[in-house]
């Protein structure tokens, strides 16, 4: 898709300078309507192909990522770490405890090679103290708990529920796929999702995080599928994309590819 979009624009560019800009304003949105119709056209040609070979649906599997995808947080997290952090005695504002975590957590991990093992909490524990400026335990707990509620999450898209019903009674098999620890779990029951999946490949459990394709492969296991008879739609490029082409899975990506399980459903199922 992307070689189309680069001639369509590349060939656009050439002249740019030699016109109006009202001129260049309707050129590159003729040519973004352009390099829509032409993805949308590859991706159906795609999909009739994908039928071709295993008849109504496109794969027997479809493999989820859990945050940014399926669950999104309700709350920004340094406005909770900040409003629960005022009775331990937490100073810092909301934009320097966001910029502290955007530090802590992009630093490596030197405890492991993993940073959610088991629940994870030795991690968190440096994530809380680090962005915040408090260590106390019962600050931690209650933050930590938070995250395990449906007070924390909600559902990305709420049509996803009658999509994955009809897909599973098409014969497509479902997995969450996702970097967390094992309050996962718990807190898809919570939102009511848990019955949703035919398995959960958590990277706590499976001690390997995306865009290693140890998990995805795991999930495909979990499934009994072949690792090319899956896709898996996330929204990470890095972790859910190449990760998941890694293993030899097919990819979409969310917000690009796929912007709602329905669109999801209208690849997968020939109507």
């Amino acid at each position: 898709m992307a070689p189309i979009a680069a001639r369509i624009l590349g060939s656009m560019s050439r002249s740019a300078l030699a016109l109006p800009r009202r001129w260049l304003r309707s050129s590159f949105s003729s040519a973004s309507a352009a390099v829509a119709e032409a993805e949308s056209t590859e991706m159906k040609d795609y999909a009739d192909y994908r039928r071709s070979l295993y008849g109504q649906i496109t794969h027997k599997a479809l493999l989820v990522d859990a945050v940014g995808t399926l669950v999104l947080p309700s709350q920004p997290m340094a406005q909770i770490y900040r409003k629960i952090g005022e009775k331990y005695g937490v100073e810092y504002s909301e934009d320097e405890i966001l910029f502290r975590y955007r530090r802590a957590y992009g630093q490596p991990w030197g405890k492991s090679r993993l940073r959610y093992v088991n629940d994870g909490k030795p991690f968190w524990q440096y994530i809380v103290s680090y962005s915040t400026g408090c260590s106390d335990p019962q600050y931690f707990e209650e933050l930590y708990n938070y995250y395990m509620t449906d007070k924390a999450w909600h559902l990305n898209d709420p049509g996803a529920e009658e999509v994955f019903r009809v897909l599973r009674k098409s014969g497509v098999k479902l997995a969450v796929v996702s970097n967390f620890d094992t309050r996962l779990r718990p807190l898809l029951r919570a939102l009511n999702c848990d019955n949703w999946f035919d398995a959960v490949a958590v990277s706590a459990e499976v001690a390997a995080e995306k865009p290693n394709p140890t998990i995805f492969l795991k999930a495909c296991e979990l499934l009994d599928v072949k690792p090319e008879d899956a896709v898996h739609v996330g929204d990470d490029r890095r972790n859910d994309i190449w990760g998941a082409r890694d293993a030899g899975c097919d990819a979409w990506l969310w917000g690009s590819d796929v912007h709602s399980f329905k669109e999801v459903f209208k690849i997968f199922i020939s109507l």
